[in-house]
């Protein structure tokens, strides 16, 4: 822990979906002194993400889905296009983004790479997110996707050319920040070169 951080008391403000605290703190400031904070800190777990792509066609595999917070922040139809994701949920992020994949896209890949890991909202969020890429084949499709009726989960499957899928975070069809991150690290890797 830090040492300018002390007396941390945590207030729960709501255990419904996530956990939501109110955390009162002293913090020490760069000129030394001491000063209350007190911050709301959402956590819902840590999770992973991983771009699908082909290198062979020159696409990705990216998702449709509705995101309520999206909707209620003027999103008219709350749908967002993303790289699969999900929470960890007990597994390791590589077990994480391989059991995902094939939930969402219906892709079973064996292997996948992790590329970095990111705080995506520090500001407000405990969450860090888990990067990875991975290539699949047309033969790694093993079903619909979709993801899990027992999650309610009502996904679309993409298959969008590298491209085609760059031009969509210019135009604002992918808004998505895990998903723009990935997009660029493949642009700036050269994964298709």
């Amino acid at each position: 822990m830090s040492s300018r951080v002390k007396n941390i008391k945590k207030v729960l403000l709501s255990d419904s979906w996530y956990t939501l605290n109110k955390v009162i703190f002293d913090y020490q400031m760069q000129d030394g002194q001491w000063v209350e904070q007190v911050r709301e800190a959402y956590d819902r777990g840590n999770g992973a993400t991983v771009l699908l792509y082909n290198k062979k066609k020159r696409k990705v595999i990216l998702i449709r889905q509705f995101r309520m917070p999206s909707f209620l922040n003027g999103n008219p139809s709350g749908m967002m296009v993303e790289t699969c994701a999900g929470l960890l949920d007990g597994d390791d992020p590589e077990t994480c983004v391989i059991k995902e994949a094939e939930e969402e896209s219906g892709y079973r890949v064996s292997r996948v790479e992790k590329v970095f890991e990111a705080y995506m909202s520090p500001g407000a969020v405990t969450e860090i997110i888990h990067f990875y890429v991975g290539e699949y084949k047309d033969q790694d499709k093993v079903g619909a996707g979709g993801g899990l009726d027992s999650e309610q989960e009502d996904i679309e499957v993409l298959e969008v050319d590298f491209d085609r899928a760059m031009n969509m975070i210019a135009t604002g069809e992918i808004k998505d920040a895990k998903t723009i991150m990935l997009l660029q690290y493949a642009r700036i890797n050269h994964l298709f070169d």
